[in-house]
């Protein structure tokens, strides 16, 4: 089988902060949005945005409309309280995933409750329905991959490895797998080149079986994972 993978560098991410010598937030964008646009940046299969923040206390994002799309939030520190127009609401902290499906649409706002939030968002193209939000314990293992959201479109899985010392782990096979560094750093891959937190692997899948893709760790790391058939 061909299997293409493209990295994707934290360093070249687009990044958005306001103004001033201590921004209260910062937002770093994988692909295309808002005013920063690349042709070649405009996502990966169903996935259209994929987002790290990092806020201070208090700051966060006001009332603003969304509609088509799932949000999936990961805390890697802090806490991010989430308050939408159906009345729902919502805190999510680290070991926990928000799960927001914003169906035909829906009004929300978001805000870090606690020092130094920081956390990864991702949004997937294809909800319908009624909005709703959700947030679910994830219990991390070490060497495996724990499943921590299922929709239609796909998997979010959660790796940890490196703990314990040097280790590996093996990518599911899939036709689209998108993984990030959260945190840590990966010795090496598939593609034998090193990734450190902020980096990712875009992999696509040809006709045939895809080879193994296995990834190392030294030290304590931190995988996210997406996988699209």
């Amino acid at each position: 089988m061909t299997v293409t993978a493209q990295i994707r560098r934290g360093n070249a991410r687009f990044t958005e902060r306001p103004p001033g010598l201590r921004p209260g937030r910062i937002t770093w964008h994988t692909y295309s949005f808002g005013p920063h646009y690349d042709p070649d940046r405009v996502g990966f299969g169903p996935i259209v945005t994929y987002d790290e923040h990092l806020l201070r206390n208090g700051e966060g994002f006001e009332t603003h409309h969304h509609s088509g799309v799932t949000i999936v939030t990961w805390p890697l520190s802090g806490e991010v309280t989430h308050t939408d127009s159906t009345g729902a609401t919502g805190t999510v902290a680290p070991g926990q995933v928000g799960v927001f499906t914003t169906g035909d649409g829906v009004d929300h706002s978001e805000f870090a409750t606690a020092p130094g939030t920081r956390f990864v968002q991702m949004w997937v193209a294809g909800s319908t329905g009624a909005p709703a939000y959700e947030v679910h314990d994830v219990a991390a293992r070490e060497g495996e991959w724990v499943e921590a959201v299922r929709l239609d479109q796909g998997s979010f899985l959660i790796g940890r490895v490196g703990t314990a010392g040097p280790a590996e782990i093996t990518l599911p096979e899939a036709r689209l797998r998108h993984l990030h560094v959260a945190s840590g750093a990966l010795l090496r891959s598939g593609m034998a080149e090193p990734l450190t937190a902020g980096d990712a692997f875009e992999v696509t899948a040809g006709d045939d079986l895809p080879p193994d893709f296995t990834v190392a760790a030294g030290v304590p790391t931190e995988l996210l994972l997406w996988i699209f058939d």
